[in-house]
C-alpha cells in the first residue's frame, strides 16, 4: 500500500514537471520576444548588459539553489549524527558545512550584484520601452526565476520520493 501511495505520489510530480517544463518553454518563447524587441531599441552595448544580465540570472539563482539544497542535506545528515557516528565522517560533514555555508553566502552577494544590474538594466529598459512593455519584462524576469525555484523544488521532491521507494523496496523481501 505504501508503495503503491509512493509511486502516485511520484507521478503527480512528474506530471507537475512537465507543466512547469511546458511554463518553461512559454517563457523562454516570451524571453526570445522580449529579446528581440530589446535589440531593435536599445544600443548594443545596451542590449549586450541586458544579454548578460538575463544569462548571469539563471545562473546565480541555479547557483544559490544547488548551494542552498546540498547544504540542507549536509544538515541533515549532522542532526543523524551520534554517539555511533566515528570521529571522521563527523569531521568531514563539519568541513563540508562549513565550505558550502561560504560558497552559498558568496553566492548571495553575487545575487546582491545581480540585483543591482538588474536595477540599471532596468533604467536603461525604461528609456526604450512603453509601460507595458516594461511591465512584461519586469514579469518575464519574475516568472523566470519563479518557474526555476519550483522546478528544482520539484527535482529534491522527485528525488526524495524515489530514494524512498528504493529504500522501501529493499526493505521487502
Amino acid at each position: 500500500e505504501l508503495i503503491s501511495s509512493l509511486r502516485s505520489r511520484l507521478r503527480a510530480l512528474w506530471e507537475d514537471k512537465e507543466l512547469i517544463l511546458s511554463e518553461a518553454r512559454a517563457c523562454a518563447e516570451r524571453g526570445q520576444d522580449l529579446e528581440a524587441t530589446v535589440r531593435d531599441v536599445c544600443k548594443p552595448n545596451e542590449f549586450e548588459r541586458y544579454m548578460m544580465f538575463i544569462g548571469d540570472l539563471e545562473k546565480v539563482v541555479s547557483l544559490l539553489l544547488c548551494l542552498s539544497s546540498r547544504l540542507a542535506r549536509v544538515q541533515n545528515a549532522m542532526r543523524k549524527v551520534d554517539g555511533s557516528t566515528d570521529a571522521e565522517e563527523k569531521q568531514s560533514l563539519n568541513e563540508r558545512h562549513k565550505l558550502l555555508s561560504r560558497q552559498r553566502e558568496d553566492a548571495k552577494d553575487l545575487k546582491e550584484n545581480l540585483d543591482r544590474r538588474e536595477r540599471v538594466v532596468s533604467g536603461i529598459l525604461a528609456k526604450y520601452l512603453t509601460d507595458q512593455q516594461l511591465q512584461d519584462y519586469r514579469r518575464f524576469v519574475q516568472v523566470k526565476t519563479s518557474l526555476l525555484i519550483e522546478q528544482k523544488d520539484l527535482e529534491e521532491q522527485i528525488r526524495f520520493f524515489e530514494e524512498q521507494l528504493e529504500n522501501l523496496e529493499k526493505s521487502i523481501p
